[in-house]
């Protein structure tokens, strides 16, 4: 075999591994540590981990020779049990790593110890948990030791062999948690039996009840005095065992907490068992045993004479032979022994005195052929590396289930090949053997395993599917035509199937040559769905339309994705088709535009109907107008015009008198055509209809003379609707009395005994000299006397109230002129102390100081001055100055500008010294005076100090913004310079 494709190699890990120790005897290994026994009593232990090693004497104190019989090493490395025998018997010992000098296990004196079980779950660096040793008495014992404690914990007895005594060569042991405890699982090998314990409990426990009931075990036949048990572990788990007996290599897999077990209720771990006989090792007649053995993931190693073939677990093929570079000293024993580290993954051989490592290369990278040609089908695809190695796999299962003529199997295996047999190939396999069910199988299966980046050939494949599927749905078809009617029918299954497939294919099929082949081939209903999902619901709308199944149609137009203008356009089939259900699924959508379904609406509203049918369009239009609040004209007009129809007037009468437009502000009470509705109520003759249309449009003469025609109270109604206009109100009114008066039939005194009635009616709004004109020349004023009476007191009653208006108001006017002549004698009393309220100087005192303002007449010595009825008084000139100073700037203005006009103007009207106005003052005006006038109101319409001038004045902040440069001349600033600093007695 190819050096660089070997997948066991050798190397010489150690040349002088006994160090002069004598040879060596025995070896185990664990987590890169090696530990040796030599012929001298010497145990070595190497760590290639940290590089060092140590030697332990274990002849100390014993006489005569002795040799290491075997040494045990946990997988951790950190634990040793190594037995050495001589003269004196045997002796067992336990080392710790940590430890410079091995401690002797007395209570094992004089047993010696041929294999050790570890508890690989549960062992730490500290302490060893349960370990189980076996004996070359064929007994077994359990032991327990910590590091710190520097001494076996116990040492128990746990079974002994009493049928066959044979010595125990090999010892393994698994554990697993279970809901009522741990339990065990033991497997132990004699040179002829393997032997299984299992149970729950503590160790002790589980061998107790093996002393009333039999020991499960396999006995092989031959024997074999270096009989050893490996298990393969992987992630720290048992996975499979090896036993090598006198008959052949006994292995199996291992499968802890199975649910099969033996008749006794021990439960069986040991499946897939086989034996691997050593005649197929060997090429002559001769069959060699092995000396030692060890277990790979695939492989076992047997040592043979001076070699190590390697044999395939699976095939039983011997695939390589290592050879070893051994000294001339060593040659002649040759290999004495393999042994395992489990932990590293790797494996040693040695002989007297070397080591050596026997490395794995990727032993698994051929076993997916091995697999393969013994037809385990999954076993080699999980071996398998990549999608060539695969597709050989799917390739020898697609050609067996095609010979064996199982071709819808075949086209699974043939849909997941990539690389090995083209798409081409494969389809015309199937067409060369005519199974199109098995093709389309491969077609959809092929789907599956196509990426997304695969668009094209996902769209020819999944086309060339459907057309398989409607070619399959008619030939059946063809055999039965009453399959469809069969829902256990193939037919309907395929049918229901290909819909499924549409549903899933719809994104990556080309809608229109599937809309083609759907219809090519007549599948109208699958084309149908297929609308649907690609969502062109105008052909699904039209294929129930055109089957009359109108609620269909509906509950698709309904789904949200369907575009509105759907609605407008099969709106006149579809209200002609059912009206209820068609108008019931209008009024739950609130987005649609009824002035758009005018057309099916008038449509529907043309085809004759019963007497006590419910009109659909009118319960819809009604539904717009009342609940949707629509406003559209042509909406209410249509509506107007079915009520017209209707032979009941009362709901056209209800439509005309509401008012629609009440909610908003300035809004129109309605939105119909007014000319247009009351020409469709006169062709209808709805007159009532036709009075209120021409009292809407203020036609009231009009409205009063066709309700005359209907009914006199009508027409009262309508007269007397009018009330800002009282001409139009009496003209109506007489329309209506000449009406009654000449329509009555009757006596004459009836007749004018009714046309007196009438006048009682209008509130004194006629008189009967109104109705005089209606009656004929030749009438009898007898008749009338009392009307009239009734009429002249009623003149003789207003002739008196307007003589006592006229009065009241001759006497208002005398008032009027009483109170223009007291007001020319008005005055006030000034106290000589009294002060002005601006500048706080005296009204009365006469200074110098004091000019004449302007704009003022001279009041002798004194300044001008106001006086308030409040007993504020003011200088002229300070009260200007205050209100100017106070009011707004526009105010402000508006007085000072009044100020400078009288200054312009002079003094040519002056006022006297009281301050009082002569009689010809009232009747002529001055400009000066009316300036001087305008000027008072401005100023002194009130007292500045009491009316709403000093209100306004308290929202003032009492700082000014002009004085905010004032502020700071208030502060008070601290004088650091003039500080003095006092010092306090403490």
């Amino acid at each position: 075999m190819d050096q660089a494709r070997q997948v066991f190699s050798v190397d010489l890990l150690e040349r002088f591994a006994a160090k002069g120790r004598g040879v060596i005897t025995c070896m185990a290994a664990g987590n890169d540590v090696i530990v040796l026994g030599t012929s001298k009593g010497w145990v070595i232990r190497h760590d290639f981990g940290v590089g060092d090693s140590h030697e332990f004497d274990l002849t100390v104190g014993r006489p005569g020779e002795q040799y290491i019989h075997g040494v045990f090493v946990d997988p951790g490395g950190s634990h040793c049990i190594t037995c050495v025998t001589g003269s004196g018997g045997s002796d067992t010992f336990y080392i710790h790593a940590k430890w410079s000098k091995p401690r002797i296990l007395s209570k094992l004196k004089g047993l010696v110890v041929n294999a050790v079980a570890w508890n690989r779950q549960q062992i730490t660096d500290a302490s060893t948990k349960e370990v189980i040793l076996g004996m070359d008495n064929g007994q077994l014992h359990e032991i327990s030791v910590d590091e710190k404690d520097k001494r076996e914990k116990y040492i128990k007895f746990l079974f002994e062999l009493s049928e066959l005594p044979e010595a125990f060569t090999g010892l393994q042991m698994e554990t697993a948690s279970v809901s009522t405890g741990t339990r065990y699982y033991l497997m132990a090998v004699t040179p002829t039996r393997l032997y299984s314990f299992t149970g729950i409990g503590s160790l002790e426990a589980v061998f107790a009840k093996y002393l009333d009931r039999a020991v499960h075990f396999m006995e092989l036949p031959g024997e074999i005095p270096n009989s050893e048990l490996h298990f393969f572990i992987k992630q720290r788990r048992a996975v499979h065992f090896a036993w090598l007996s006198g008959a052949g290599i006994y292995h199996g897999g291992l499968n802890f907490g199975a649910t099969h077990s033996f008749p006794d209720g021990d439960e069986n771990f040991l499946e897939n068992k086989a034996l691997l006989d050593y005649l197929r090792l060997c090429e002559g007649s001769e069959a060699l045993k092995p000396s030692s053995f060890a277990v790979s993931e695939f492989h076992f190693l047997l040592l043979i004479a001076n070699k190590v073939k390697v044999v395939n677990r699976i095939s039983e093929q011997i695939i390589e032979e290592l050879q070893f570079d051994q000294t001339s000293e060593s040659l002649s024993r040759g290999i004495i022994g393999l042994c395992s580290d489990v932990t590293a993954g790797l494996f040693y051989a040695y002989d007297q005195n070397s080591i050596f490592q026997v490395s794995v290369n990727d032993e698994g990278r051929d076993m997916w052929k091995v697999y393969l040609d013994i037809k385990d089908y999954a076993a080699a695809l999980a071996n398998c590396r990549d999608q060539l190695q695969r597709d050989q796999v799917y390739l020898v299962q697609a050609e067996a289930a095609f010979a064996s003529r199982e071709f819808l199997r075949a086209s699974s295996f043939f849909a997941k090949i990539n690389y090995v047999l083209s798409f081409e190939e494969i389809t015309l396999k199937f067409i060369g053997v005519g199974e199109q069910d098995a093709l389309r199988t491969f077609l959809l299966r092929k789907l599956d395993n196509l990426t997304k980046d695969d668009k094209c050939q996902i769209t020819m494949i999944s086309t060339w599917a459907a057309e398989l599927y409607l070619d399959k749905i008619n030939r059946l078809l063809l055999e039965d035509d009453t399959a469809l009617e069969n829902r256990n029918s193939e037919c309907y299954a395929i049918i229901k199937e290909f819909r499924a497939f549409l549903s899933d294919c719809k994104d990556v099929l080309d809608e229109a040559t599937t809309m083609k082949l759907l219809e090519s081939y007549g599948r109208v209903e699958e084309l149908v769905y297929f609308a649907s999902l690609k969502e062109q619901y105008e052909i699904v709308v039209h294929h129930y339309v055109q089957q009359g199944e109108a609620k269909k149609a509906l509950e698709v137009l309904q789904k949200p994705a369907v575009p509105i203008d759907l609605q407008y356009k099969f709106a006149p089939d579809l209200i002609m088709l059912d009206a209820y259900e068609t108008v019931e699924s209008w009024m739950t959508r609130k987005d649609l535009n009824p002035r758009k379904l005018i057309p099916a609406m008038m449509r529907y509203s043309n085809e004759p109907h019963a007497k006590n049918e419910t009109h659909e369009v009118i319960k819809y239009l009604e539904f717009c107008v009342h609940r949707l609040h629509n406003e559209d004209p042509g909406v209410h007009n249509l509506l107007l015009s079915l009520y017209a129809k209707q032979e009941d007037d009362s709901a056209l009468l209800r439509f005309l008198q509401c008012k629609f437009g009440k909610g908003r502000e300035n809004g129109p009470e309605f939105f119909y055509d007014p000319k247009y509705a009351l020409r469709l109520c006169l062709k209808a003759k709805r007159m009532r209809a036709c009075v209120h249309i021409y009292s809407m449009m203020s036609m009231h003469e009009e409205a009063v003379a066709l309700a005359l025609q209907v009914d006199p109270e009508l027409a009262m109604a309508e007269a007397d609707k009018v009330e800002d206009d009282e001409d139009l109100r009496k003209k109506l009114w007489l329309m209506v009395a000449k009406h009654v008066v000449e329509q009555e039939k009757g006596a004459k005194r009836e007749n004018i005994r009714r046309a007196i009635a009438f006048l009682k009616e209008t509130d004194g709004l006629l008189k009967i000299e109104d109705i005089l004109p209606f009656f004929p020349d030749f009438a009898l004023i007898d008749d009338f006397k009392e009307a009239i009476c009734s009429s002249l007191e009623d003149y003789n009653k207003q002739i008196e109230q307007l003589k006592q208006e006229m009065n009241d108001a001759t006497h208002g006017a005398d008032n009027i002129r009483n109170d223009i002549s007291a007001l020319a004698h008005r005055y006030a009393v000034i106290e000589r102390d009294e002060e002005c309220g601006v500048c706080r100087r005296k009204i009365l005192t006469v200074s110098g100081e004091y000019r004449m303002t302007r704009g003022y007449a001279s009041t002798g010595p004194m300044a001008p001055f106001y006086v308030f009825p409040c007993g504020h008084a003011f200088h002229a000139e300070c009260l200007i100055a205050h209100v100017t100073r106070c009011t707004n700037e526009s105010q402000a203005e508006y007085i000072l500008d009044l100020q400078k006009r009288l200054t312009l103007l002079g003094s040519e009207t002056r006022r006297d010294q009281t301050g009082g106005l002569n009689e010809d003052s009232i009747t002529s005006v001055t400009p000066a005076e009316k300036l001087r006038s305008q000027l008072d109101d401005a100023i002194a319409s009130e007292c500045p100090f009491c009316g709403d001038l000093m209100i306004r004045e308290i929202s003032l902040p009492f700082i000014l913004p002009e004085e905010a440069q004032q502020v700071t001349s208030w502060e008070i600033k601290p004088n650091l310079a003039n500080q003095r600093s006092l010092s306090l007695p403490v």
